[in-house]
């Protein structure tokens, strides 16, 4: 294979890859004027139905913006040498290797974030803010923004100049190390995230005594469940939308509540939604999705060793010098088949966890209320009630909302 046969594979990739996506966004949006299924009936009257069609349709026409913009922007970097532009840029400022890749990918990062941060901005404070969801102040979307970047210097820095020095020394070794070191990360990250990350961006607080607090620990006794830690974060201070999620394990678990989810729930609606979330941790699902996580990462660095050093990558993309960043560009899109594959299997099982999660709930307290919030929490967020089999099969990690009412209703 000759390296302008390699370049125009990788830009066949992207293309490939973003008409498969836009085909099926195609077909989803023939589904946004379905009738309501029978069982969903009580979920949208006519004006709420209408709003989340008019929801759905601005969010598809938004999508395909900006993806297109990606894509012409991405193609068009690969036509006119963009690669080798930064890393030439990179190279005048340092000779060290480790610097060079942090440069080089910090130049890319922060390029992006910049011109693709108008659509952000446009996607929170007009379409969000038109249909009623919007909470953020622009301080809070800058902020955000200041807070995210830096993250990202650190952390992402911080693992990627260790990878880079991983190879320095153990050539296509690396991946070993390299795959300890996100494994440990992976590990401490779902054990201490929401007590070392969440408070940079939202203030959580325990739960306060009273009905609710009452009635979850009721039901936490019930089940055996030993539950020190529930949380209330500020949701709303984003967004109107409503969630809940189960993080930690061992003595750092615990389950947040949006705010929101308190505000527009009833009390055993909110415990039906915690039990849910209890049923994914009884049945080991959040185990189960870290380690596979580890052992997907570790067979996805094992393949970037077998191809990293490949002096055809750089020449692909017209760089004269070979090195770990530009290697690590092209192996990312030459994956990208795979990934999608492994996503869609992810995909797979998580749909299967989440009925498992549900029945733990019906069978611990019953199916109605979960039901109900379920129902609640569509309309409210004006979920699409109607997507394409084809849509959710590819990129739904939870079944549809009818799917999840068909099964507890046995």
């Amino acid at each position: 294979m000759t390296a302008t046969s390699l370049f125009y594979i990788l830009i066949a990739i992207l293309v490939i890859n973003f008409t498969i996506d836009k085909i099926l966004d195609f077909l989803n949006t023939k589904h946004f004027d379905d009738a309501i299924p029978a069982e969903l009936q009580d979920v949208y009257e006519k004006p709420a139905y209408e709003k989340s069609q008019a929801y759905k349709k601005t969010n598809a026409k938004f999508s395909n913006l900006t993806c297109l913009f990606s894509l012409v922007l991405t193609i068009v970097f690969f036509f006119f040498d963009g690669f080798k532009l930064v890393d030439e840029i990179a190279r005048n400022y340092s000779t060290n290797n480790i610097i060079i890749a942090l440069i080089f990918f910090g130049i890319i990062m922060l390029g992006s974030d910049i011109l693709t941060t108008p659509f952000s901005y446009y996607k929170t404070f007009v379409i969000e803010e038109k249909f009623g969801f919007n909470k953020t102040t622009r301080k809070t979307f800058i902020v955000d923004k200041i807070k995210g970047l830096l993250m990202t210097i650190v952390l992402g820095g911080g693992i990627l100049a260790l990878i880079v020095w991983f190879y320095q020394f153990a050539g296509n070794n690396f991946w070993v190390y390299a795959w300890a070191l996100v494994a440990v990360f992976s590990v401490f990250m779902n054990m201490f995230y929401a007590k070392l990350i969440v408070p940079l961006f939202n203030k959580q607080t325990p739960l306060e005594d009273g009905e609710l607090k009452t009635a979850i620990e009721k039901y936490a006794t019930k089940v055996g469940f030993t539950l020190k830690n529930v949380f209330v974060i500020d949701g709303s201070k984003r967004s109107t939308k409503a969630n809940a999620y189960f993080s930690g394990f061992g003595s750092q678990k615990r389950i947040t509540l949006y705010d929101t989810l308190i505000n527009d729930l009833e009390t055993d609606e909110i415990v039906a939604v915690l039990a849910h979330e209890v049923g994914h941790y009884k049945r080991k699902h959040i185990i189960f999705n870290l380690f596979s996580s580890i052992l997907l990462t570790g067979f996805t660095f094992w393949i970037l060793s077998l191809f990293v050093s490949l002096p055809i990558f750089s020449e692909a993309l017209n760089v004269s010098i070979p090195s770990f960043h530009i290697g690590l560009i092209v192996f990312g899109i030459l994956y990208s088949p795979i990934s999608e594959i492994t996503g869609l299997l992810m995909n797979i099982v998580s749909r299967k966890f989440e009925y498992q999660a549900d029945n733990y709930a019906k069978e611990t307290f019953g199916a109605k209320p979960l039901i109900t919030s379920l129902k609640k929490l569509s309309k409210n967020s004006l979920s699409n009630l109607t997507p394409h089999p084809a849509y959710v099969f590819m990129h739904y990690s939870h079944p549809t909302l009818l799917k999840r009412v068909q099964n507890l209703n046995r």
